[in-house]
């Protein structure tokens, strides 16, 4: 969810849409039981995902564009749908629940604040966006609670199958311990620069491959302040170390060491000097957090039929 405004560019494409100025004239796209959805609405959620789209080269494939839209439009078709039940339900949620839901997110995933800030930047997604998005949840939840009955004590049986068919969901904690050779490249830095760190790191990667010490070649090459520890960095849970540092040094064997790694501070070897965890907990030890994941799925199917029950009764109007 990124706040970056969509370029014009796209709505160049879309039949209609031609325009010698930078503004888009607004009108009403969609209508929900008289209530519309305009294309100033359709644009903002169009930018969220400005960056999926130019990942995959769809503003070149007009016919691909055309299906982003209808699917965006649809989303905020079902958030109309949604709005308009919770009013007529009055159903409200209030911060102490949203606070708390996060608060539980967090200890399940053994975040600190810090670190959930940290993830979620990474994602393009500030706190207070993902605030909302609980509170959409839990907007989900009462009206489901309100509106359906779903079971929350599932038998025994059900909950052995949830458990034993998402065994990645009830692992133990996973900590790794790695050691490395930072080579920093310093801001403003010219291509000719790079490109000497980078043959300086190659040169040190190659004296390690061919026997010389990793903590040794650290003390004496390393750019970090882990040199003086012979490169060591200490025990580190996933999400706690920049994403591609974290991917290399995951993907090693205890004692292997990397190729070079680039990340913001520099070039980097990486060698793994432990890595504990992350085995799958017995049923018992998680039941209540299989419960809670097998009655949120429950809830998510039912949420799913009962917005087709919703769409059923109400008057759609498509104007894309």
């Amino acid at each position: 969810m990124k706040g970056i405004l969509f370029g014009i560019g796209i709505f160049l494409l879309w039949p209609g849409w031609v325009s010698t100025s930078a503004a888009v004239v607004d009108r009403i796209v969609a209508v929900i039981n008289q209530e519309a959805i305009t294309l100033s609405d359709l644009e903002k959620s169009l930018s969220n995902i400005r960056d999926e789209i130019r990942a995959e080269d769809r503003l070149e494939k007009r016919e691909k564009i055309l299906e982003l839209h209808r699917r965006v439009l649809d989303q905020l078709v079902e958030e109309k749908l949604i709005d308009q039940e919770v009013k007529r339900a009055g159903i409200k949620v209030a911060s102490k629940e949203v606070e708390a839901a996060l608060e539980d997110l967090r200890r399940r995933n053994g975040l600190t604040q810090e670190m959930m800030e940290k993830s979620l930047a990474r994602d393009g997604m500030t706190l207070d966006v993902f605030k909302k998005e609980i509170e959409k949840k839990i907007l989900r939840i009462k009206l489901i609670n309100h509106s359906l009955k779903v079971e929350s004590k599932p038998a025994e049986k059900d909950l052995m199958d949830f458990y034993e068919k998402n065994p990645d969901r009830y692992r133990g904690t996973e900590t790794y311990r790695p050691s490395h050779i930072l080579f920093h490249i310093p801001k403003g830095a010219t291509d000719e620069e790079i490109r000497k760190i980078r043959k300086d790191c190659q040169n040190v990667l190659e004296r390690i491959r061919k026997g010389e010490d990793f903590g040794e070649m650290a003390l004496l090459y390393s750019e970090d302040a882990s040199a003086k520890d012979r490169g060591d960095l200490g025990y580190f849970k996933k999400g706690e170390l920049l994403p591609a540092f974290e991917k290399e040094a995951l993907r090693l064997r205890v004692g292997e060491v990397s190729g070079i790694v680039r990340t913001e501070f520099g070039f980097h070897i990486i060698k793994l000097l432990e890595h504990k965890g992350g085995q799958p907990l017995p049923f018992e030890a998680v039941k209540e957090d299989v419960q809670r994941d097998y009655y949120e799925k429950e809830m998510e199917k039912a949420f799913r039929q009962f917005l087709t029950t919703l769409r059923g009764k109400s008057i759609i109007e498509i104007k894309l």
